[in-house]
């Protein structure tokens, strides 16, 4: 899990990058491009894309590789950076180069620019929503198969921060594994020889197992589907002792409620599950 208190948000490692669009470029190319191959070869364009409607912008990185990858050459001049909010009917950049190329690559670069501006503009809706509290909002693991990270980027690009990134950088310890182990003490005697030093967070549905997961030693605790009052009480139950989490069908309306009981993270599986593309066009000019 990363730093929730961090705010940098640290570029998106190249083979990353590379790799998405490479197997997104490939998924919609496949043998060649039947209708841009009607374009005689070394015609040049210039390409406009635009904003259809308010967006957090997020992306840029994918849809310049998009670019990078069919047309080297092609250039992109952007008027916005990443995390910045654009009206709608703004231009977001203008590119130049191989008529082919950029329509070849239209669909796939704009895929990933909706996709992760839709993602980027989710969270920072659920981060003003929690304005004036403490609580960092934070993703889940509910993410595009095969894009977990470019959206926990565009999460942090938003403005909220990241949970673990998969099953192997921290110990999320749920009801089935309490049931495998044996009870909350022993998973986290488990998880504390396991892998010394990572952070052991418990998933609990009443008092009782917040009680006990603090008495176990676990770093947080996660509280699953409790309402803003049982919250309420869960903080004022663990007294400072753990970091407490809150989690389970939380939308934008429920965070304010939940963020006034004084809990110190809200985890939105929405943020990646159930995003909505922006709306963006692309108009290309020979």
């Amino acid at each position: 899990m990363t730093n929730p208190s961090a705010n940098a948000i640290p570029s998106p490692p190249r083979e990353t990058v590379r790799d998405d669009v490479a197997r997104a470029l490939a998924e919609d190319i496949g043998g060649g491009d039947l209708t841009a191959s009607l374009v005689p070869e070394g015609k040049q364009a210039e390409a406009t894309v635009v904003c259809r409607e308010e967006a957090v912008v997020c992306g840029r990185p994918w849809f310049d590789e998009v670019f990078r990858q069919l047309d080297p050459a092609a250039g992109i001049r952007w008027r916005c950076g990443e995390g910045e909010r654009m009206a709608a009917g703004e231009t977001l950049c203008r590119l130049q180069g191989g008529a082919r190329a950029l329509l070849t690559g239209e669909r796939t670069a704009l895929n990933f620019l909706q996709l992760l501006s839709g993602t980027a503009g989710a969270a920072r809706r659920c981060v003003e929503a929690a304005v004036g509290t403490p609580v960092r909002i934070l993703d889940t693991r509910k993410t595009v198969p095969g894009l977990r990270a470019a959206q926990k980027y565009a999460v942090r690009c938003g403005g909220a921060d990241n949970h673990r990134m998969g099953l192997f950088d921290a110990f999320l310890i749920k009801e089935n594994h309490i049931n495998a182990c044996g009870g909350i003490t022993t998973a986290v005697e488990l998880a504390r020889m396991r892998a010394v030093g990572a952070l052991v967070e418990v998933e609990v549905e009443s008092l009782d197992e917040l009680d006990a997961a603090i008495a176990a030693g676990a770093d947080m605790v996660m509280l699953d589907n409790f309402t803003p009052p049982q919250v309420a009480a869960a903080v004022e139950r663990a007294a400072g002792r753990v970091k407490l989490e809150v989690s389970g069908g939380v939308d934008e309306e429920a965070i304010r409620a939940l963020a006034r009981t004084g809990v110190d993270f809200i985890s939105v599986g929405a943020l990646t599950k159930n995003v909505r593309a922006v709306d963006l066009s692309m108009g290309l000019r020979i």
